[in-house]
């Protein structure tokens, strides 16, 4: 091949090219064929001579090329990087990316220039991604269906715990009306609180492992009843367990208000929880109930240690507990499950946090009840 003073040896570059060329009249019979072609399918250029393109491939082939990509090629006039086997020597398939455009010669003749890959690295590549993604899938499939299983097996749990449960709370009631001494009434304050916090947990659990399954938070909404009893019962309750803690409650619930109350109380009872946990001992936790304009609004708010910024975006996540709080106590669930039964309700929950205190704000519209309640 001669390369000297910018001269280049076409015809010696079409034999050796690092691809296949093949050149065919309008009908696809070889006229000419290029030496890298002819040595990757292991049979001499004059043999190629007058074949058809088509009779260099498997049945299956020849018949999709026939079929389709002839009639396509005089459409269109082209078509790019098509995987076909063409047979090699001693029967072998040897995989090839094929492109192939229709040309005129200068007295106005037309014919077909092919031009070939060989494509077995690429072959074998793609069928190695196409195992891995089955693999993957296999795999994904499989912890779904565990993950499946081990939520219904948390669901089944937490929901036969609750009989015992009630029963230490039968107990406790009956044990509440004995004459019993200071220090008793005490030890019973502690195991009713106790209670109280293992419904809360068990709750929660039941309503996460219903939202993972596929029931969500359900809602059995009512404007017949008030809702200020079923706060002032939770704020009770949980200052049994947290005795020491001051809760400044006020309420201002002047409508009828469409809800599920005992979802409400649950949403009220996991803020709450929260605020006595990772709030400042020697600050009172504020509890604010009212609504006003079209909007029920609950506030929790309590002093201490600001949420750091980084744990804000993940605050309502399933698990999460903010770095930096001293407690470690629950499981993570209780402001997911207040985030859930929020908009559930066609609301938003809301946090803000600084130096001063942490505020969390439930709102929720009013719209519709005074229809239901009609």
């Amino acid at each position: 091949m001669n390369w000297d003073a910018g001269h280049i040896d076409f015809e010696a570059l079409f034999e050796i090219a690092p691809c296949g060329y093949l050149l065919t009249d309008k009908n696809g019979r070889i006229s000419r064929a290029n030496k890298t072609f002819a040595n990757w399918i292991g049979r001499p250029g004059h043999e190629l001579l007058g074949l058809r393109f088509s009779d260099l491939l498997p049945i299956a082939g020849k018949m999709f090329y026939e079929t389709h990509l002839a009639p396509y090629l005089h459409m269109q006039g082209s078509f790019i990087e098509v995987a076909l086997d063409l047979k090699g020597g001693g029967g072998a398939k040897i995989p090839m990316l094929v492109n192939a455009i229709e040309q005129r010669s200068e007295g106005g003749i037309p014919f077909i220039c092919f031009t070939l890959f060989m494509a077995a690295q690429r072959r074998a590549y793609e069928l190695g991604l196409l195992e891995e993604r089955d693999e993957a899938n296999a795999i994904i499939a499989a912890e779904r269906e565990e993950a499946e299983l081990r939520e219904q097996f948390i669901a089944v749990l937490g929901h036969d715990l609750r009989n015992p449960l009630a029963s230490l709370a039968s107990g406790l009631h009956l044990l509440s009306e004995e004459n019993l001494s200071e220090r008793g009434r005490k030890v019973l304050g502690l195991m009713d609180g106790s209670i109280v916090r293992a419904t809360g947990l068990i709750d929660n659990v039941l309503d996460f492992a219903r939202g993972r399954l596929g029931g969500g938070i359900t809602l059995e909404r009512d404007a017949s009843e008030p809702l200020e009893p079923v706060l002032q019962q939770v704020v009770s309750e949980l200052q049994t367990i947290a005795p020491a803690r001051s809760v400044d409650v006020s309420y201002d619930l002047d409508v009828p208000i469409s809800c599920d109350r005992v979802r409400i109380g649950q949403l009220l009872s996991n803020l709450l929880g929260n605020a006595l946990t990772h709030g400042a001992r020697d600050k009172p936790v504020r509890v604010r109930a009212a609504t006003n304009d079209g909007q029920l609004k609950i506030v929790v708010a309590n002093g201490g240690v600001p949420i750091p910024p980084e744990a804000m975006e993940h605050l309502f996540e399933p698990f999460f507990r903010a770095n930096g709080h001293p407690s470690g106590k629950g499981l993570g669930l209780g402001l997911h499950i207040a985030c859930e039964i929020a908009q559930a309700h066609g609301g938003t929950l809301e946090v803000h946090s600084d130096e001063v205190e942490t505020v969390f704000t439930f709102t929720m519209p009013l719209d519709g009840t005074q229809e239901l309640t009609a």
